[in-house]
């Protein structure tokens, strides 16, 4: 007996935690922008299809950062182009600029990011800038964005550790977050870029944006494995309200520029748990574990998720 013949875990719901959680799926972009091998972009077309197939409802699709930078997403307009948009469906693009914006404008988009960070060194290692004239630079393409009638996403990059500065103060993660809410950011995601957070950090960081006055409905988190930490961190999230969570498709992805970022949260192994605590999600898990094996094997190697590979084999 395979643990697929097993179905979904029992549900044991757990009263502190929300009826039902969305999940910020970005394999497409964040899953595959580290990919040495240029994948085709008829597989990113297919593989989006069948994220939405699967239930998912936000579909992180791709960025208008330069080709240079990123070559693996060098496709953005083709594939906004060929893109089968869903009724219900998301699918937002990361901009870094305001050229970037410029292109996703001209492509119809509805939804952006941008992407910041909540460290001076990674700031200048990333976009080489300073902490505040990131934000300098941020500035007029939130306002465009807005004015344009496009929800604009803020991702805040180092909120728990940076391999150059190590630990990270939640008061300087905070001081990010708000000056992009003030800009006019619907959503903030923080980001574990290295994954070295832990529950108690999770905590700490939350409680410092609530007592800023910031609304918890605001916020998304957006964890990476390193450590293995990832789910009982997301487990902190929840419990402090937080009902947006950033995964990937078998937990694909990492940073480009912080060479100790692994994968992503598996969105195979965040929906088991959710499953299992009687959080709604929208999702098959079935059909998303299919969805994974099939790009792994497009990618020329098995899968990182344990969720992928328990049901799978």
């Amino acid at each position: 007996m395979t643990a697929r013949d097993l179905g979904l875990p029992t549900r044991v719901p757990a009263p502190d935690l929300p009826d039902r959680v969305t999940i910020w799926e970005v394999g497409a972009r964040d899953g595959l922008q580290n990919e040495d091998t240029v994948v085709p972009v008829e597989v990113k077309l297919e593989f989006l299809d069948r994220l939405a197939d699967a239930g998912l409802t936000t579909l992180e699709a791709t960025s208008f950062v330069h080709p240079k930078w990123v070559p693996q997403l060098a496709d953005a307009e083709e594939l906004l182009t060929g893109l089968r948009r869903r009724d219900g469906v998301r699918y937002p693009v990361l901009v870094p600029n305001e050229r970037g914006l410029d292109r996703a404008l001209a492509a119809g988009v509805t939804h952006v990011a941008i992407f910041a960070s909540a460290t001076e060194t990674f700031a200048n290692r990333n976009l080489n800038r300073t902490l505040d004239s990131q934000l300098t630079m941020f500035e007029p393409v939130v306002t465009r964005a807005v004015r344009a009638g496009l929800e604009v996403r803020g991702y805040v990059s180092m909120c728990f550790g940076d391999p150059w500065e190590g630990s990270v103060d939640p008061a300087a993660v905070v001081s990010v977050g708000r000056r992009l809410l003030d800009m006019g950011c619907t959503q903030l995601s923080l980001g574990d870029t290295i994954g070295v957070a832990t529950a108690g950090h999770v905590s700490a960081l939350l409680t410092a944006f609530a007592d800023a006055g910031t609304p918890v409905d605001r916020l998304a988190v957006h964890f990476h494995d390193t450590y293995g930490q990832a789910l009982t961190n997301t487990l902190a999230a929840l419990r402090h309200g937080v009902t947006t969570v950033d995964s990937s498709a078998g937990g694909l992805g990492g940073c480009p520029y912080a060479e100790s970022a692994t994968g992503n949260l598996a969105t195979e192994d965040l929906v088991w748990l959710l499953d299992g605590l009687g959080v709604e999600t929208g999702v098959d898990l079935d059909k998303l574990a299919d969805t994974s094996a099939w790009m792994a094997e497009k990618l020329g190697r098995p899968s990182p998720s344990r969720v992928v590979r328990a049901l799978l084999g």
